[in-house]
């Protein structure tokens, strides 16, 4: 039984991958105004962004509500569809609570049809890559149910380290104290961050300037990384275009034929971690 495949916009997919993937909007205010982001990550303009951020303008977040599920996913159970979501972490967001409400109550309606909503335990690429995963396995016409189990068993392999230029935003949302990113600040220390097994946000390095930063990702993926010819590996930048080059050269000289994706990242996790974000995303050993 086919199956539709649904993320929403903090997957961070640009056009080139959502072969088979519809995206949930993100709904986000600026300065109080209300905004509705569809994932449209190729037309989205990141240097207005992260430069709004910069000069203060206030970006607040919301999770997408069951509604929200409720009113994409009935369309295509009504086709005879089932439906596979992969949701943003459960540690950093009420979305993936949301959604698992919403099949619930679905398929308490439509009997015969399989939801799963798969926690990714990650954010942007994170989440983004096993909904491609997901779209392949459709595909290749594998049932929901296999397809689901699969994919849970990846989530504890997908790796998603990255590192922020300026500490205040991860104060802003609770990562850090305000002392924490006044000392941080001041001294010039970058955090290398991940997902942990709970998808929680939590720093396992820190560094000082932004030249180590990057050579702590690269470490990372030497680490990390499976022994595998073609690596499909995604980095995402919050407008920081030249970081991202450097860091997909430092990874392309260990696996020359690593397929590497580059993308701004998406506002609705942009807003948390700020101007100069630069994540590296690939499949690993372990997280």
């Amino acid at each position: 039984m086919a199956f539709a495949v649904f993320a929403d916009g903090s997957a961070n997919l640009p056009q080139k991958m959502l072969e088979g993937i519809s995206l949930l909007p993100c709904v986000y205010t600026v300065d109080g105004e209300p905004q509705t982001y569809w994932g449209d990550v190729d037309h989205f303009d990141a240097h207005a962004f992260y430069e709004g951020l910069k000069s203060g303008r206030v970006v607040r977040t919301s999770l997408l509500n069951t509604q929200v599920f409720i009113e994409h996913f009935t369309p295509v159970l009504k086709q005879g569809l089932d439906v596979i979501y992969i949701s943003m972490s459960s540690g950093i967001s009420g979305t993936f609570n949301a959604a698992v409400s919403a099949a619930k109550e679905l398929m308490g309606e439509y009997h015969e049809r399989f939801i799963h909503i798969v926690d990714s335990l990650g954010c942007g690429f994170g989440n983004g890559m096993l909904a491609v995963d997901a779209a392949r396995l459709n595909r290749k016409g594998m049932d929901a149910r296999e397809a689901a189990r699969i994919l849970d068993e990846d989530v504890p392999h997908m790796c998603q380290y990255f590192t922020v230029d300026d500490l205040n935003f991860l104060k802003n949302t609770g990562r850090v104290s305000g002392f924490t990113a006044a000392i941080g600040t001041m001294l010039n220390i970058k955090p290398i961050l991940y997902g942990d097994a709970t998808g929680h946000i939590v720093s396992c390095n820190k560094v000082r300037s932004r030249s180590k930063s990057i050579e702590a990702l690269v470490k990372k993926y030497v680490e990390k990384r499976m022994d595998l010819e073609e690596p499909e590996i995604c980095i995402s930048h919050g407008d920081c275009l030249e970081d991202a080059g450097t860091l997909a050269e430092k990874v392309t000289a260990i696996t020359p034929r690593a397929k590497i994706t580059i993308c701004q990242h998406e506002p609705f996790s942009g807003a948390h971690v700020g101007p100069g974000m630069l994540g590296l995303f690939f499949k690993g050993k372990e997280r």
